[in-house]
């Protein structure tokens, strides 16, 4: 039988010279759910826990779950239903014949359509958009120039959108097609970007790492000539590697790659948007500022999460902005970690105000809201709310 993640745990522990208890009071994590992973009884171990554990046991968050499918440590992928059938079975058409021929106007419009539809948090309208502009963008293509780089925002929209909604295999399908089909690597960095967030999403920390390095190294800008575009595009990757490297307890090439996305957004100066590239939000020092939050929530610090939340400025961005709200998951994650409970729930509300199609699909806040009702005797009537905002099991 191939080696399970209990096993894996169990020799790391071993190799170390620990027992169970003498891990569970160092890392933190329960001696009784140490014990469950060992002996096979969970399956559905969070990154934050495995975290924990590796970097107690000296090693890293992959390898202790090398070999494993994803769903083993609670990253599940949700079956495509509904919409998602017309969207996968665009993906799935390779012809090119449409009823009208389409123009660059139509789908280039039909593209910011879809992509204010998205921003504005309506992922409903977004999959009943994406079919007809796949199967547009990809005849277009074959008749005019433009019409790859508008075919690759079609499926790059599409991979994020499926991401999102954690439709994984058909998110695969269109960002290894946007990747084939890229007519130059500027234009493919948006695609690896997304690509970077699903292997994340997955559980495959230790192939974003490489893929983002890689594109990072591919695409470094000489700092004297480089356009904001290009440090925009850099940044991003660095982000992703500086993600990856922090969830796989290297924290020496989380903080440089962090350093370095500093600088780049240093450099650009004002807030740049790379819509035309596939890449959705806006890269600034904010976004720096949130993924080094998101960094000291996978070491363990919410103190330092709430402090450096201070200076990320949610109040600017847009109440949609999905990357304003997931780190407005970090902050809740964080006041329920430090026990300001009413504060929480106040924040998860609030997200789900603003984005109420995009807090169900976070497994994160599923997390959040289950620390929260361990942690409280009775519920209120909005932690009860937010308990089936997110679908937490009984």
């Amino acid at each position: 039988m191939s080696e399970t993640l209990g096993d894996r745990l169990r020799k790391a522990r071993k190799r170390v010279g620990l027992s169970p208890r003498d891990l569970a009071r160092e890392s933190g994590v329960s001696y009784s759910l140490i014990t469950k992973i060992e002996q096979g009884e969970r399956q559905d171990t969070r990154w934050e826990t495995l975290h924990r554990l590796a970097r107690v046991l000296g090693t890293t968050t992959s390898a202790l779950i090398t070999g494993g499918s994803a769903d083993r440590v609670g990253i599940p992928a949700a079956e495509p239903s509904g919409a998602w059938h017309e969207v996968g079975r665009a993906l799935a058409d390779t012809g090119s014949e449409v009823a009208e021929a389409p123009t660059v106007r139509g789908v280039r419009a039909a593209v910011d359509a879809v992509t204010r539809e998205y921003r504005g948090g309506n992922f409903s309208g977004v999959a009943t958009l994406l079919p007809q502009l796949i199967r547009d963008a990809h005849a277009l293509a074959d008749l005019a120039p433009e019409g790859a780089a508008l075919r690759m925002r079609a499926l790059t929209m599409a991979g994020r959108l499926l991401t999102q909604t954690r439709q994984y295999d058909l998110a695969d399908q269109a960002l290894t097609r946007a990747l084939r089909q890229a007519p130059d690597a500027r234009t493919a960095a948006a695609a690896v970007d997304l690509r970077c967030w699903l292997l994340l999403r997955r559980g495959h920390v230790d192939e974003v790492r490489e893929l983002a390095v890689q594109w990072a190294d591919d695409l470094e800008p000489r700092m004297s000539r480089a356009t904001p575009t290009d440090l925009a595009m850099w940044g991003w990757l660095l982000l992703r590697a500086a993600a990856a490297a922090g969830r796989d307890n290297r924290p020496e090439e989380a903080a440089e790659a962090l350093r370095l996305a500093h600088a780049a957004a240093v450099a650009v100066g004002r807030p740049h948007q790379l819509l035309d590239l596939g890449f959705i939000h806006t890269w600034s020092v904010g976004a720096v500022r949130m993924q080094r939050a998101e960094y000291a929530m996978v070491r363990d610090r919410p103190d330092e999460v709430l402090r450096l939340s201070a200076g990320v400025g949610v109040e600017q961005m847009s109440a949609t902005n999905g990357s304003r709200n997931r780190h407005l998951l970090d902050v809740a994650h964080a006041q329920v970690r430090t026990r300001r409970y009413a504060k929480a729930v106040e924040t998860l509300s609030a997200v789900h105000r603003d984005a109420p199609q995009w807090l169900p699909h976070q497994r994160y806040a599923q997390d959040i809201v289950r620390l929260l009702t361990e942690r409280r005797r009775t519920l209120t009537p909005d932690m009860r709310r937010l308990a089936e905002v997110v679908r937490l099991p009984l």
